[in-house]
């Protein structure tokens, strides 16, 4: 990225290694600045930073970044949900396919030289309805990369309208509760979608569903999520994210690992990665590249 923003004409500096007392005295300085999910943009580094015009989120979720004080300044605020979207749309699938065919469980059990076939019949993805709550770049990423199943697609969002096609109907919540068999978030961390998804929300559904959550991890309540497993409402879960995540989506809130957490890690009916849907190597270049052309036409 700092290549593409040097050679038109700005001066970058590196700091991905320094502490971030240091860099809250260093931003005063600058006029634009690029972060990741480690660091905070406050309204108290904003205050301080008289010569900031833009900041820019390397990857999707602006929950690290205070956007309303920011723009209020002046402040321009752009991120790249356009370089990962493919990647996060290629994870659910995974994750999903993975899930109904039993293949992280029937892996572990080859390995160990057991052998059971009737265990772990799978469930296929033709002819079930597919739920997508949001349906921007990650949203209809995931929509594309299903149209090749044979699924019903239904996708709500509401703040976007327009968007149906001969794929994807244009949804309500409610028609969704009526008749998904998936559910599948993409919307971003917010005050109106922390923990959208809970136990009223789940038991809404007429049906016995599977949850994908590829978004942020408080979207969705994990004791809830739990509940519903046990009970059956939910017949498994696909979770790349998790509301234990620090900011910096590398480590756990505490050490001491949450009773809901300790159940989805010994439930076969769970898949679990670390928040790496949007992790790829080909994503890393979009982002840097889509990002670069929207700092230096917000510097212009």
């Amino acid at each position: 990225m700092h290549e593409v923003l040097m050679a038109n004409g700005h001066t970058c500096d590196l700091f991905y290694d320094r502490p971030t007392e240091e860099l809250k005295k260093l931003i005063p300085q600058y006029e634009g600045i690029v972060i990741r999910s480690k660091f905070k943009i406050t309204k108290e580094i904003i205050d301080s930073a008289p010569n900031l015009k833009c900041i820019a989120r390397a990857g999707a979720g602006m929950e690290n970044i205070d956007v309303v004080y920011a723009e209020s300044k002046g402040i321009k605020c752009v991120h790249a949900p356009e370089g990962n979207r493919n990647a996060v749309g290629e994870q659910a699938l995974a994750m999903l396919l993975a899930l109904l065919n039993n293949i992280c469980r029937a892996n572990d059990e080859v390995r160990k030289g057991i052998w059971i076939r009737e265990a772990n019949r799978g469930v296929e993805l033709g002819g079930k309805t597919i739920g997508i709550i949001g349906y921007g770049n990650t949203g209809s990423a995931f929509a594309k990369r299903l149209q090749g199943f044979g699924v019903n697609i239904l996708a709500y969002d509401k703040y976007k309208k327009g968007f149906g096609n001969e794929f994807v109907k244009e949804s309500t919540q409610e028609e969704i509760f009526e008749k998904a068999d998936v559910l599948s978030l993409h919307i971003p961390l917010t005050e109106e979608t922390n923990y959208l998804v809970n136990d009223t929300y789940l038991r809404k559904f007429k049906k016995n569903i599977y949850v994908i959550n590829t978004a942020r991890g408080k979207c969705l309540n994990t004791a809830d999520l739990v509940k519903n497993i046990d009970s059956g409402k939910v017949l498994g879960a696909c979770l790349d994210v998790l509301e234990y995540e620090s900011v910096s989506f590398e480590k756990m809130e505490s050490n001491e690992l949450p009773a809901p957490f300790q159940y989805l890690i010994k439930s076969n009916k769970v898949i679990l990665t670390p928040h790496i849907a949007g992790w790829t190597h080909e994503s890393n270049v979009k982002i840097a590249e889509v990002l670069a052309n929207k700092i230096i036409e917000s510097l212009k």
